[in-house]
């Protein structure tokens, strides 16, 4: 490149000769030849200093054109002092003709080059529009200019005073004509560009030009992207439409009380919250961070996530990686106390409804004695909090994981009344998108593999928040906790999941085959209700509920046991755990807790195999004990 700019600084100046003179004859003497290595000498010097060489040219900018402007120019004047110290007596509209010439050699050259570069991509580009004009439309179609897939032909605005306007020669359009111009123009996809939108109003126009037949693809903003880089690996968007909300904001002085300067325990670290809760208390400054887990491949990946956290992020984190088993109680104890543990976050449960339905015997011993066995270990150490991550699938459940979840919130409920120095605290919410039993991963995985999409039935709906609010949520409930709180957050309005699965696959840019578009790419099966599952969730037991400190926290008084009753039952459930009585435990689970119908019977795989029954088999009606509307035992 610097060699071409020579030699076409060398033609300028021959040029701008022969312009001025009429002929060569005079440019082709000494002096004149001198005059000439002069300037084009220093003006590759010049060009080298203001980077003209490394400039990638298919990417060339306004800089980069400022920076030939500043190297002609300086060419040119250069040109006039190389002639005043040489005498070659150069005519002083030379230099003028001169700086024209270059201008055109060393700039034209590189704009030929870019633009020959551009219509050679654009040859196998999919056409697009791109729905919003503003400077996240403009950023969008920057980028898809340099790309390989994408050509933007049209803009679309809501805004008149931007429509019949061009940007960089592209028309920007009304979107009441949006057909006429997706047809003249052969456009395959709209890209929807506008993340300074409120969400409610991007989703009514995403859903209105999904109506029409038309390909759309909500486009997050550059600082959405940076955001969100590392974290939910492009789907933060998705997440985000599919949550019918804007996500909850943290409120920073209710978290640094119980997680600042000192000792917490995660259990469960490994797993989708606890992964995430460990991830959000390291930039708290915890005196130190201890994880428990019961998988070793899940606890060396948060370490090492962990340990590449605090080396980006610049923070200094003193940090525990332990396996430990929940349910034993030696090996909790000694880690509380060894490590002078002051609050502990308790993710460790198996959360999986039909796996959990199918062990009935592990599913209570880990979610139900697993529980107590950490909360035993806590009380007789100096843990200041205790709190217990929950579900939306513990009120009045319909299956074996929603029951173990609620008597586990049944225990923390008592040792809360009768603790008096550690304070213990529930926090309740409902799914987590991108977790590792959410549904997003599955209908991915499907859409990618070509489908079918499946759907457990037609009308399924589910209360949605992301993995970061539910972490937050947990770690400000800690914060705010009194004993026996039970805690939920204010989730919106639940999402059909039908719904759910078609949107996800128009975002990932195939069509919805069914009756109406039988050529469709993705067909969505119902595949019928499993084991233990509802049509719905709910997330409070009653109506007595109260506001927090954060506003879409709320805390919720719900019914208990009286203590002794309490007991008996883990006594009695202990024991068939011990013996692995799949009837005995789900009678002490029906019996246990208030509103658990099993609409399936008892369905445990080992259980159902040893008896050569069917697994629908419906259990005996368990007469359960009466709750008072104050709380305790009638």
């Amino acid at each position: 490149m610097l060699l071409f700019d020579l030699a076409m600084l060398s033609v300028a100046f021959f040029l701008a000769m022969a312009i001025r003179l009429n002929g060569l004859t005079e440019a082709l003497t000494l002096p004149m030849l001198a005059c000439l290595v002069i300037t084009i000498c220093s003006s590759s010097f010049i060009f080298l200093k203001l980077g003209l060489y490394r400039t990638v040219i298919r990417y060339m900018g306004q800089k980069a054109v400022v920076a030939v402007l500043q190297g002609v120019t300086a060419s040119s004047i250069l040109l006039a002092v190389a002639s005043y110290l040489t005498t070659a007596g150069v005519p002083r509209s030379v230099p003028v003709i001169y700086w024209c010439f270059a201008l055109i050699a060393v700039g034209g050259s590189r704009w030929l080059v870019r633009i020959y570069y551009q219509m050679a991509l654009e040859i196998h580009k999919t056409r697009v529009a791109i729905y919003g004009a503003g400077t996240a439309g403009l950023q969008v179609y920057k980028a898809l200019l340099h790309g390989e897939l994408y050509k933007p032909v049209a803009f679309f605005d809501d805004n008149i005073s931007k429509q019949k306007t061009l940007i960089d020669g592209v028309m920007v359009y009304s979107p009441g004509n949006i057909l006429g111009v997706v047809a003249e123009k052969d456009i395959a996809e709209v890209l929807l560009a506008m993340p300074g939108v409120p969400k409610r109003r991007r989703r009514e126009i995403a859903r209105s030009l999904r109506e029409q037949g038309l390909v759309v693809k909500a486009i997050p903003g550059v600082e959405e992207l940076v955001d969100a880089a590392g974290r939910t690996e492009g789907m933060s968007q998705t997440y985000e439409n599919i949550l019918g909300r804007a996500p909850v904001e943290p409120e920073k002085a209710l978290v640094a009380g119980s997680i600042s300067g000192k000792v917490v325990l995660v259990t469960g670290a490994g797993g989708s919250i606890g992964s995430e809760l460990c991830r959000q208390i390291a930039q708290w400054g915890p005196a130190h961070l201890v994880l428990v887990e019961s998988s070793e491949f899940a606890l060396y990946q948060i370490e090492r996530e962990l340990r590449q956290q605090q080396l980006d992020e610049g923070y200094q984190l003193r940090m525990s990686v332990l396996l430990g088993d929940i349910r034993d109680r030696v090996r909790m104890t000694e880690i509380i106390r060894e490590f002078s543990v002051s609050t502990i976050y308790h993710a460790a449960a198996y959360k999986h409804v039909p796996l959990v339905e199918q062990n009935v015997v592990l599913g209570a011993a880990n979610n139900v004695l697993g529980t107590l066995s950490v909360l035993e270990a806590a009380e007789g150490s100096r843990v200041e909090q205790f709190v217990l991550i929950s579900t939306d699938k513990a009120v009045r459940p319909t299956n074996v994981m929603g029951a173990t979840k609620r008597f586990a919130e049944l225990i923390c409920q008592d040792y809360g009344r009768r603790s008096g120095k550690m304070r213990v605290c529930m926090v309740r919410f409902g799914n987590v998108l991108g977790s590792s039993g959410s549904v997003i991963p599955l209908f991915t995985d499907q859409i990618n593999a070509g489908g079918p999409v499946t759907v457990t039935h037609p009308k399924v709906t589910r209360y949605f928040m992301t993995i970061p609010e539910a972490a937050q949520l947990v770690l400000q409930a800690g914060s705010m906790g009194r004993n026996g709180d039970v805690f939920v957050l204010d989730m919106g309005e639940p999402v059909l999941i039908h719904d759910l699965a078609e949107r996800l696959i128009r975002i990932m840019g195939h069509s919805v085959k069914d009756d109406k578009n039988p050529d469709g790419d993705i067909e969505v099966q119902v595949t019928g209700l499993r084991p233990g599952e509802k049509l719905y969730e709910e997330l409070l037991l009653g109506d007595n509920v109260s506001g927090t400190d954060h506003p879409m926290i709320l805390r919720a008084e719900e019914e208990y046991l009286e203590s002794d009753i309490l007991r008996s039952l883990i006594a009695e459930l202990k024991q068939a755990c011990a013996e692995h009585r799949c009837e005995k435990v789900h009678q002490i689970l029906s019996l246990a807790v208030s509103g658990y119908t099993s609409k399936q019977g008892l369905v445990d795989a080992v259980w159902s195999r040893s008896r050569k029954v069917k697994p629908a088999v419906k259990m005996a009606t368990v007469e359960r004990l009466p709750v008072t509307s104050e709380g305790g035992l009638s």
